[in-house]
């Protein structure tokens, strides 16, 4: 069987691998010059570094497997996490239950409150009976007016906008378990995992893997068209190389793109598909990332809960990750998540620089732009699904309506939020599926 995979994403690569491990061709085509989608690296003083900031956490079980599953398990490290909380012009320890307990910003008993309602979304494990309700509101509710306000409004706002009060207390839910899954002992200490020599090296092994069994990836090639789906082919129009054009055939296709690319590129679909596609929006991510001379803080991750800041979170990636990596220099990431058409969005890098570095000295009075010794700025569309209520009616199945054509993007992985992990899993499904459908096409039920 022959099957073409729009995206060279961690979904994509996931399923050509899963394809041609059974036999099957698989050809890949990526827009960008690059593998590798968010997960992707550029080089930092000798050294790869990731585009966007990625770890794993415990429970991230299926791209562990295939990080085994490739020769790489040597590589991959556990390591203690650090969590801070920046709010009232400080910075608070936010590691454990007995950080939140010191956390004066909100009174005692509502920090007690906060704590006793987290045990009990950590030990609940169904996701179901936070589908119709915001997490607004029920973090209001449950936890007081209060420590919303101080704690998860603000982290609210910063991830997703002016759609925070429209997301589900599902996305809550599952940010809670999947950081308790990676505490353990009595001091409930985090640990992440990641790959020292970067995810970019799990994705060179994973290309490897793809073309030794025969599956062929390009990239600065756009599909620019799926010409028709059904019947016995599907038909892409590609610009490989970013010139030459050129029309393949397969038995089918896997389209990994944002839902917004996908319906310009597809064939016409049924409204009521559409409808779905077009009825979940997303956010981007806009990254800076400071190679710096000196650690900015002490913590790996630090959350910003001040409406002031013109970005949602720091992460200080050497804070966890041996600098060595980088010829000895430290890596800090500067978060947010804008709307496509928001200033902040299309604001140049030294733009932003010159909008954060106020803001970092407040965080770190003692900071100079000094210590930045280089600095690199990403923009990776598509990066936040926005998850409300009763979300998991609203996802576009896998199948599409056209026979042959296949979806698999991030707003279809739910109830987890997207992830490394979940595109792996996502990827081998989707893979699956199309060897079943094959396999059923040719092989009709015999008891009929």
């Amino acid at each position: 069987m022959r099957v073409g995979i729009i995206g060279g994403g961690i979904a994509g690569l996931a399923a050509a691998y899963e394809l041609t491990k059974q036999g099957h061709f698989a050809e890949v085509f990526e827009s960008a010059p690059f593998l590798g989608g968010q997960a992707s690296t550029f080089d930092v003083h000798g050294g790869q570094l990731e585009r966007g900031y990625h770890h794993l956490f415990i429970s991230d079980t299926h791209i562990t497997a295939l990080i085994h599953e490739l020769g790489l398990g040597d590589k991959l490290e556990w390591l203690v996490s650090s969590v801070g909380f920046y709010h009232g012009g400080k910075i608070w320890d936010f590691s454990s239950p007995k950080d939140l307990l010191r956390f004066k910003p909100i009174p005692f008993l509502d920090r007690i409150r906060v704590g006793l309602w987290t045990f009990i979304l950590q030990r609940t494990k169904s996701y179901k009976r936070f589908e119709g309700v915001t997490a607004q509101t029920w973090l209001t509710k449950h936890m007081g007016k209060r420590g919303y306000e101080v704690i998860w409004e603000p982290l609210l706002r910063g991830k997703f906008g002016e759609f925070y009060d429209k997301i589900g207390m599902t996305w809550i839910w599952n940010k809670v378990t999947l950081r308790v899954a990676s505490r353990k002992g009595a001091a409930q200490v985090e640990r992440l995992g990641y790959p020292m020599g970067s995810f970019g090296q799990v994705i060179d092994v994973l290309a490897d893997r793809i073309a030794q069994h025969g599956g062929r990836l390009h990239t600065s090639s756009s599909v620019t068209q799926i010409v028709k789906s059904g019947g016995k082919s599907t038909t892409l129009d590609v610009e490989i190389d970013g010139g030459t054009s050129v029309r393949r055939e397969y038995d089918a296709v896997i389209a990994t793109t944002p839902s917004y690319v996908f319906t310009k590129i597809a064939p016409p679909m049924p409204d009521d598909y559409v409808a779905k596609l077009e009825g979940i929006d997303y956010l981007s991510a806009v990254l800076m990332v400071l190679v710096m001379d000196r650690p900015f803080t002490e913590k790996y991750w630090m959350n910003i809960a001040d409406s002031d800041m013109p970005f949602v979170a720091l992460i200080e990636h050497t804070n966890m990750i041996n600098k060595e990596l980088y010829g000895g220099k430290h890596i800090l990431y500067i978060s947010n998540y804008p709307s496509r058409d928001s200033h902040l969005y299309s604001m140049s890098g030294k733009d932003l620089m010159d909008l954060f570095v106020p803001h970092l000295k407040q965080i770190n009075p003692d900071f100079d732009r000094s210590w930045v010794l280089e600095y690199h700025h990403h923009r990776l569309d598509g990066a936040q699904p926005i998850v409300g209520t009763h979300y998991g009616a609203s996802i576009p199945d896998h199948r599409t309506p056209l026979d042959g054509l296949y979806l698999a993007n991030t707003t279809q992985i739910y109830p987890e939020d997207r992830g490394t992990n979940y595109s792996v899993r996502m990827g081998v499904q989707v893979a699956q599926m199309v060897m079943d459908d094959a396999h059923t096409t040719k092989e009709p039920d015999k008891t009929s």
